[in-house]
């Protein structure tokens, strides 16, 4: 995880230049500044400081992997990477449930988003539990 708190640690001294660079070209233009604009690329300097701390604090705790060492080779990093599941229909039922939902706040048809927030519920009940029954149980 070396690699990924470089990249978070340069991503953050961007920022840091950045947000008062963005302060002072706004305020020579505007007058008084985009208080808008400098609030949020402070809390993006904040947020990318708080994923490098957290990245160089474990980095620091763990073993080397095979990606963070310069006399590893490719079979280092060989077995099981995790489970990928196979295919599922339970996103698809889900994306057009939630699609129905916000058509139905949209158009202020509140029967059409009872009725699709019910079938999202089903659909989602359906993605959760899917690897508890059928062909895929664990």
């Amino acid at each position: 995880m070396k690699v990924e708190t470089w990249i978070f640690g340069v991503t953050t001294i961007f920022f840091v230049i950045v947000t008062p660079g963005y302060w002072f070209a706004t305020s020579s233009y505007l007058g008084s500044g985009d208080w808008t604009g400098t609030t949020a690329l402070a809390m993006t300097l904040l947020l990318a400081l708080m994923i490098t701390l957290y990245l160089g604090f474990h980095a620091r705790k763990m073993d080397a992997r095979p990606e963070d060492r310069t006399d590893a080779e490719v079979a280092d990093g060989a077995g099981e990477l995790g489970f990928f599941p196979p295919y599922s229909w339970w996103p698809l039922w889900c994306a057009l449930a939630l699609a129905a939902a916000v058509f139905g706040i949209a158009m202020a048809a509140w029967w059409l988003f009872i009725i699709a927030s019910a079938l999202g519920f089903i659909a989602l009940s359906g993605l959760v539990f899917e690897y508890y029954r059928g062909e895929y149980a664990h």
